[in-house]
């Protein structure tokens, strides 16, 4: 006899159902959201984003192929080689997202854009696909694999932020001389404001943030952030492997700290390591 709320018991069967019925939906409302950002704001301007997403629409624009087809085909494969990396539950939720952004983007490409003012086709544009994307990332699916691409193509001492980062200004470069300097202004505005509208879903309305450093050089490291930023970091020290004593700091910070305490750790650690905790 099974012991009562076991896994497998009617009531958990249901609850696990619930929650991936509302995980489904999550992602099915995220790649909505963002094929509406697509092809009813960024794409009628000729604005380009960074990520899969960007190359596809430079793939759509050049080659007058539906953006869905780009989509699909540049994201799943490098979905299909990081399998072994990646866990069953994120994969299913992520093909299911990047068909329902194809199709969505396909229903909508006949449509007309819904403003013609190309600095607010940018700004809500980006805001929409970032939201999108969020939203689905808060669900446990993705709309873009760049990150597992760059995880895969990865060598010698280049991390993958870096490549993500050069994928990234390749496409608007390229967008830009495609397009004109004019739209590559306008690439750029939608690009930053995605980047962050990504974050709203997943983070939420959020302005101070947890912030865990892990250095052996932490003493200097609390020192500085005391000096220039005025945060008193907790820290608690731990033996390292090779008899090192390491540290990890915590203290609070805003948004607008958060790049001159990344500068103030890479100063003192470039092997430093920041985690966030929400």
């Amino acid at each position: 006899m099974k012991p009562k709320g076991s896994v497998d018991s009617p009531m958990n069967i249901g609850r696990h159902q619930s929650h991936a019925a509302v995980r489904c939906l999550g992602v099915i409302a995220g790649a909505l959201l963002a094929s509406i950002g697509l092809e009813l704001f960024l794409m009628p301007h000729g604005i380009v984003v960074g990520g899969m997403t960007g190359l596809s629409a430079l793939f759509a624009f050049k080659t007058e192929m539906r953006l869905g087809l780009f989509l699909f085909l540049f994201n799943v494969p490098f979905l299909l080689l990081q399998r072994k990396r990646i866990d069953f539950p994120f994969a299913i939720f992520t093909v299911l997202g990047l068909l329902v952004f194809s199709l969505g983007t396909v229903m909508l490409h006949p449509y007309p854009p819904l403003i013609d003012d190309q600095l607010s086709a940018a700004l809500l544009g980006g805001l929409s696909l970032g939201m999108g994307i969020g939203l689905a990332l808060r669900f446990g699916g993705a709309l873009d694999t760049a990150e597992q691409a760059a995880e895969f193509m990865r060598f010698g001492i280049i991390s993958p932020e870096w490549i993500i980062l050069i994928f990234n200004c390749t496409i608007l470069i390229a967008a830009g001389f495609h397009f004109g300097f004019n739209q590559a202004i306008y690439s750029v505005i939608a690009y930053i404001l995605a980047f962050e509208a990504v974050k709203i879903p997943v983070q939420g309305f959020r302005f101070s943030y947890t912030v865990l450093i892990q250095s052996r050089n932490y003493r200097e490291i609390q020192a500085d952030l005391q000096r220039y930023l005025n945060l008193r970091a907790a820290f608690r020290t731990f033996p390292a492997e090779n008899g090192e004593e390491h540290g990890i700091l915590e203290c609070e910070c805003n948004r607008l700290e958060l790049f001159r305490l990344r500068a103030i750790v890479r100063d003192h650690d470039a092997d430093g390591k920041i985690t966030f905790r929400f």
